[in-house]
């Protein structure tokens, strides 16, 4: 510069001086922004950078196996295919947006006619152009493999990129209706709802991880960070003490009793009473858990753990027994029964049958409510109440159910008065549940031991190894065994000549028992209905060393009303079937029946009907007897025409005949015809047609 004008070389000097400031500048805020960004955001634009390249995929564990006392499964969880799609994988390759978006309405209609699903419903999640999709969850095999056929070049001259075949977990119950309300059901995001399902749902669910991998620019996944062991992510299994034959058993009955008394619903409950295990939980009407969506919570509730109501003269047996352990009764002793009208207050207690003096054990097998009354008035109120709660009435039994109802035992807040106390004795103003009756039952089978219910016996891990387990125990002495033994001896009566539950009598082994009629409140009035019962038998056998106690409730039959009548034989066909099953031989002590004779049940012709039709034989060219008197064994065909549905199957059972139906309304048809002579166990197809 020194060959330059002063003041020109001033003035450059002085440009280089600006440009340099500025380049200082223009460094230092580089420098700073690296700094901000490597050092201060360095943590926020890790997450970004990993989130670019790491793809996470969430893994849902296997859902544990649900299996019955002997391993059987009733509920287990498959895989099932669903279809996703990847938007970006269809566009991959294509430029400009009105290219791509004649793509995906090019894919979408294909997509749509593999799925079976509406193309302007795939064409709208196509358009959100989102890397994950779900199209359709739980597909059938054949849109799967239509799904893969699309996507394969070999199969189709344009294939469609980016759909992708997963596997989900879907829960499956094998036995159908089988135990459905206990069971409850498993809703699509993997949760369980109702029932067992429910209330492990934690322990049978697992425990969900994430799987994160490096991605290439398609997003397809190439490395993994690491392998996780499935299994050790998997639910748990639950075994349970329920025993899958006898419960199917119990089903069956239950569901014959309800088609052919016409009940609102019945439940019913079996347990072992030296263990406290519940072998069997019935509810009816039931439901499928496959197809739950089908069905109203109403019909999917649990009766036997949830519904409350007045137990009736089953109640007699406690307060008998509470009465002996206390010592306010002797077992010998006799009380008036006042001939079956008492007045206490301003009420009047009435027996169905009067009488004079009876015993304890009469008092029992007949029934009667002014015995029952007059035993708890002398037991006291205190002693009375203690009493029953002492066999667990007013409290849940502690079964991992969800929604068991306590009962209620009395008002809060003060004690029964005398008319009050006379009540309970005999079952009314108190409410109990099923499995609540069972398990007070199985106290005095099981010689005055209240054991603890037992509905699961174990959780096992995915290994084999127990998580928990619930073994039998005591929760206390109810009454002395003695006293147990006295009580036991006298409910045999109950079922044997003179009893109110004779239908419950079986061959070979001896029954103890109780049975109750009770009128249920109208809630309209306040009052007792005249026309709505709860029929009851709650028993147990052999009654020297039971192996079953079994708690029947049939709410609001429609066809009859007695306890004994109608409880009594779906006892008496349940425990044959159960001992048979248990191995359990007859004891070949006949029950004190001079003849064992049943009335005809017409539920028995109801079991036969439900039965699978046997394919027909080879006809056989027999006679035809076209007049005469009918043979010996055989029946007129009752003449049914213009009867409704209920009197036309009360006739044809009546008869000995198996009524089939056909339609509703009024009899129009009956096959064979009125009055021709058949053998019993003859099948009528009776025709019904709504009324003009």
């Amino acid at each position: 510069m020194k060959n330059l004008d002063p003041a020109r070389a001033k003035w450059i000097r002085f440009r280089m001086g600006i440009l340099c400031g500025v380049m200082t500048l223009g460094l230092g805020g580089f420098v700073s922004s690296a700094f901000r960004v490597q050092v201060e955001d360095a943590q926020a634009w890790k997450e970004t950078a990993e989130n670019q390249r790491l793809r996470r995929l969430h893994i849902v564990p296997k859902r544990g196996t649900i299996r019955d006392r002997n391993g059987a499964t009733i509920a287990a969880s498959v895989e099932v295919p669903s279809v996703s799609v990847d938007v970006a994988e269809i566009l991959r390759g294509v430029e400009g947006k009105p290219a791509q978006d004649a793509a995906l309405a090019d894919a979408a209609p294909r997509i749509a006619a593999a799925l079976n699903l509406d193309a302007n419903e795939v064409a709208q999640k196509l358009a959100t152009r989102r890397r994950f999709v779900w199209l359709k969850r739980r597909v059938t095999a054949e849109e799967a493999q239509a799904v893969r056929d699309l996507g394969n070049a070999k199969r189709t001259p344009k294939p469609v990129r980016g759909l992708t075949i997963e596997g989900e977990g879907r829960r499956f119950y094998p036995g159908r209706e089988l135990a459905g309300p206990l069971l409850g059901f498993v809703a699509p995001d993997g949760f369980g709802k109702d029932g067992l399902e429910l209330s492990l749902d934690e322990e049978l669910r697992g425990r969900a991880d994430e799987l994160r991998g490096l991605r290439d620019r398609t997003g397809r996944l190439i490395f993994s960070e690491g392998h996780t062991d499935e299994s050790s992510l998997a639910g748990h299994d639950v075994q349970l003490a329920l025993d899958e034959g006898i419960q199917h058993v119990a089903e069956r009955e239950l569901a014959a009793a309800q088609k052919t008394y016409e009940t609102k619903g019945a439940s019913l409950v079996v347990v072992d009473p030296a263990t406290g295990e519940i072998l069997a939980l019935a509810s009816t009407p039931g439901y499928n858990p496959n197809d739950y969506k089908e069905f109203e919570p109403d019909v999917r509730r649990d009766r036997a753990v949830t519904d409350r109501f007045e137990p009736g003269s089953v109640m007699k047996a406690f307060t008998v027994a509470t009465a002996l352990a206390a010592g306010t009764l002797k077992p010998t002793e006799k009380i008036f029964c006042e001939k079956g009208s008492f007045e206490i207050g301003n009420v009047t207690i009435h027996d169905t049958h009067p009488h004079e003096w009876l015993t304890p054990t009469q008092i029992l097998a007949q029934s009667s409510n002014i015995g029952s009354l007059k035993i708890a008035l002398n037991l006291g109120e205190s002693g009375l109440y203690s009493g029953l709660r002492r066999f667990g009435f007013g409290e849940t039994t502690g079964l991992p159910l969800p929604g068991e109802a306590s009962g209620v035992l009395r008002p809060k807040g003060r004690p029964w008065v005398d008319v009050e106390t006379a009540n309970a004795s005999f079952g009314q103003g108190v409410s109990v549940t099923t499995v609540q009756l069972a398990i007070a039952m199985s106290a005095i089978a099981n010689g005055g031991k209240l054991m603890e219910p037992v509905l699961v016996k174990r959780i096992t891990d995915t290994a084999g190894n127990v998580v928990r387990e619930w073994p039998p125990r005591v929760r206390r002495q109810v009454v002395p065994p003695h006293v147990a033994k006295m009580v036991s001896e006298m409910l045999t009566a109950v079922v044997e000549d003179g009893g109110t539950g004779v239908e419950a009598a079986m061959d070979g082994y001896r029954v103890a028992g109780k049975t109750a009629t009770a009128q249920k409140v109208d809630p309209a009035t306040g009052k007792y209905s005249m026309d709505k019962y709860t029929a009851s038998f709650v028993g147990f056998v052999p009654a020297e060393r039971p192996r079953l106690v079994i708690a029947i409730v049939l709410d609001e039959p429609m066809i009859g009303r007695y306890g004994g009548d109608l409880a009594g034989p779906v006892f008496r066909r349940l425990a044959e079937a159960s001992l048979r099953y248990l191995g359990v031989p007859p004891d070949h002590v006949s029950p004190k029946l001079k003849a064992v004779t049943r009335a005809d049940d017409p539920a028995d012709a109801t079991l036969l009907a439900m039965k699978p039709e046997p394919k027909p034989a080879a006809p056989v060219a027999t006679p035809v007897t076209t007049a005469g008197p009918p043979l010996p064994s055989d029946v007129q065909v009752p003449d049914a025409a213009g009867l409704g549905v209920r009197d036309a199957v009360r006739s044809m059972g009546s008869a000995g005949l198996v009524p089939v139906i056909d339609g509703t309304g009024r009899l129009v048809r009956q096959t064979p015809a009125a009055g021709s002579p058949v053998p019993k166990g003859t099948v009528v197809r009776l025709v019904f047609e709504p009324a003009s």
